[in-house]
């Protein structure tokens, strides 16, 4: 009998200290509990930081349509959130350069019994397109201060670029032969490139494209964004700023100009994308 009870005794300690174990969490499961609430907390906070204007997003996708005072270009822009305050951007941008003097001339000739329209750049060597391959940052300056307001933000960068020399070509008719022919300007043709009375109008839009020349360099640019976006998760900003290039040659754009390997410009841009 005292055998019965002493087992009883061990068997109801026994289960009594399983409950109590199972009752208390184990150690993994504190800490599993303790970074879920970290979690939560963090998103607490940015979910406040978003009523408050901040942009808070962790990647970004945008185009833009630069109109630049030396000419156009589209650019395609990725970003990576960094802080609060700091996105980290990658961006490629193609665009075309045009010579400050450059003149568009009308002109009308006769084929075929037709009266044939056109026009060309007097004096135009080359069509002188360029390609940026860029890396910089987006800094916070300004949030928007409710979700209707507007944010202000500074971007720098730059990096790689090359220089695309297409040749132009100008159609002219043969006064030995009275055919129509194009030519592009090579260093000894330069009477009958210049002669007005000669020329008939611009070549074929992509004639010269095989015979495109590149030439490396480095670009920098500095910009100042405003995103007015009425939601942080679409993008819709116009942004103001400069550029500079400096190709390893210099650029031959316009005849009877001088040529460079330097190139300045300000532009203004419609910016339009998504955040997530």
């Amino acid at each position: 009998m005292e055998v019965k009870k002493l087992f009883f005794v061990v068997c109801l300690l026994s289960g009594t200290g399983l409950m109590a174990q199972k009752k208390q969490p184990s150690e993994s499961a504190q800490i599993r509990a303790q970074k879920k609430e970290e979690r939560r907390e963090k998103i607490n906070q940015l979910i406040k930081q978003e009523e408050e204007g901040a942009l808070v997003f962790n990647k970004q996708n945008a185009f833009s349509i630069n109109l630049n005072t030396d000419g156009w270009g589209v650019r395609f822009e990725k970003g990576k959130y960094k802080t609060i305050t700091t996105t980290n951007l990658m961006w490629l941008e193609f665009g075309e350069r045009k010579h400050p003097k450059e003149e568009r001339i009308p002109t009308l000739s006769a084929s075929g019994g037709f009266i044939l329209i056109s026009n060309y750049i007097y004096g135009k060597q080359n069509n002188f397109y360029y390609l940026n391959l860029g890396l910089g940052q987006q800094k916070l300056i300004g949030g928007k201060g409710n979700k209707n307001g507007i944010a202000v933000s500074a971007i720098y960068g730059g990096g790689l670029t090359l220089g695309l020399l297409k040749p132009y070509y100008l159609e002219i008719e043969n006064r030995a032969t009275g055919d129509r022919e194009q030519i592009k300007y090579d260093g000894t043709n330069e009477a009958l490139f210049l002669d007005p009375n000669a020329i008939l109008g611009r070549g074929g839009l992509f004639k010269g494209f095989n015979e495109m020349k590149i030439v490396p360099g480095a670009h920098a640019k500095l910009a100042l964004r405003f995103d007015y976006g009425r939601y942080n998760e679409l993008l819709s900003a116009i942004e103001v700023g400069v550029n500079g290039a400096f190709y390893s040659q210099k650029m031959p754009i316009l005849l009877l100009n001088k040529e460079q390997n330097f190139f300045f410009n300000a532009y203004a841009a419609f910016t339009f994308g998504k955040r997530k």
